[in-house]
C-alpha cells in the first residue's frame, strides 16, 4: 500500500469514528427519517398513491425519505462537522500537517456515501418490514445508485455552509435553509398542495430533481425526464461548488494572509 492510499484509509477511518462518536449526527441522518417514514408512511402504507398507479403510499414515501436521508447526510456531514472543525482550529493544524488538503476531503466524501449507504438501507429494511414495501432487485439498485450519486450537489452547499457558517451557528443555519427547501421541493408534502407561489417555485430547487430521480426509479410518472433532472443536478452542482470554492478561499484568506 503507497503512501497516499494509506493515508487516505486512516483519515477516512478517522472520520467515521468521529461520526460514530457523535449521536445526535446519527439521529438526524437515519433516526429522523425513519420517525416521518412513520407519520407520512404507514398510515394506507399498502393502498395505492392513485387509481391509475400500482406505487404504494409506504413505496412513494419511502424514496422521498431516502431523498431527503441521503441529502442530509450530505449537507450536514460537510457543512456541521467542518464548521466544527474550523472553530477547534483543525484547519490550522491541517496546514502544518503532511495529509493533503485533497485526502481530507476526499476521506469526507467516502465517508459521507457509506453513511448515506447506511441510511439508506436502514430506511429500505424498515420500510419493508413496517409498510410491505416490495420492490425489484433492479428497483432497489436503481433507487439507490441514483440517490448517491445525484447528492454530489450537496457535498458542494455543505462545504459551502461549513467555511461559511460558524460552529455554533452551523447546526441552527443549515436548518433554516435546508429544511424549507425540502418542504418546498414536494418532499414531505406534495408540490400540488403547497400555495401557488412556492408550488411555482418548487421545479427549480436542488431537492426537487433529486427526488424526481427517486420517483421516478420506483416507477412514479414525473414532471421532467431523469436526463432533464440529472442535467438540473449537474447545474447545481457547478453553482454549489463555485460557492464552496469562494467560501474556502475567503476562509483561507481571513485566517492566514
Amino acid at each position: 500500500m503507497n503512501r497516499t492510499l494509506r493515508m487516505l484509509v486512516m483519515q477516512t477511518r478517522a472520520e467515521m469514528v468521529r461520526f460514530w462518536r457523535v449521536p445526535v449526527f446519527g439521529f438526524f441522518s437515519i433516526g429522523l427519517p425513519l420517525i416521518i417514514f412513520t407519520f407520512f408512511g404507514l398510515k394506507e402504507a399498502t393502498h395505492p398513491i392513485s387509481p391509475n398507479l400500482s406505487v404504494t403510499v409506504g413505496t412513494y414515501v419511502m424514496a422521498s425519505m431516502a431523498a431527503y436521508a441521503v441529502g442530509n447526510v450530505m449537507v450536514f456531514s460537510f457543512g456541521m462537522a467542518l464548521a466544527v472543525e474550523r472553530g477547534q482550529k483543525q484547519d490550522r493544524l491541517l496546514r502544518a500537517s503532511p495529509l493533503p488538503p485533497a485526502i481530507y476531503l476526499l476521506a469526507k466524501v467516502i465517508n459521507a456515501v457509506l453513511f448515506g449507504l447506511l441510511a439508506l438501507v436502514v430506511l429500505f429494511v424498515f420500510a419493508h418490514f413496517a409498510a410491505s414495501v416490495n420492490l425489484g432487485a433492479n428497483q432497489w439498485v436503481t433507487l439507490t445508485a441514483r440517490l448517491l450519486l445525484g447528492s454530489i450537489p450537496f457535498i458542494g452547499l455543505g462545504l459551502g455552509f461549513g467555511y461559511l457558517a460558524g460552529p455554533n451557528s452551523a447546526p441552527a443555519v443549515i436548518n433554516f435553509v435546508y429544511l424549507p427547501i425540502a418542504f418546498a421541493s414536494g418532499i414531505f408534502i406534495p408540490v400540488s398542495q403547497l400555495p401557488d407561489f412556492i408550488r411555482s417555485l418548487a421545479p427549480y430547487l436542488p431537492l426537487n430533481p433529486f427526488v424526481q430521480l427517486g420517483w421516478n426509479a420506483i416507477g412514479v410518472p414525473t414532471d421532467r425526464s431523469v436526463t432533464t433532472n440529472a442535467l438540473y443536478l449537474v447545474a447545481y452542482s457547478i453553482g454549489f461548488f463555485l460557492l464552496a470554492v469562494w467560501a474556502y478561499r475567503r476562509d483561507q484568506s481571513l485566517k492566514f494572509s
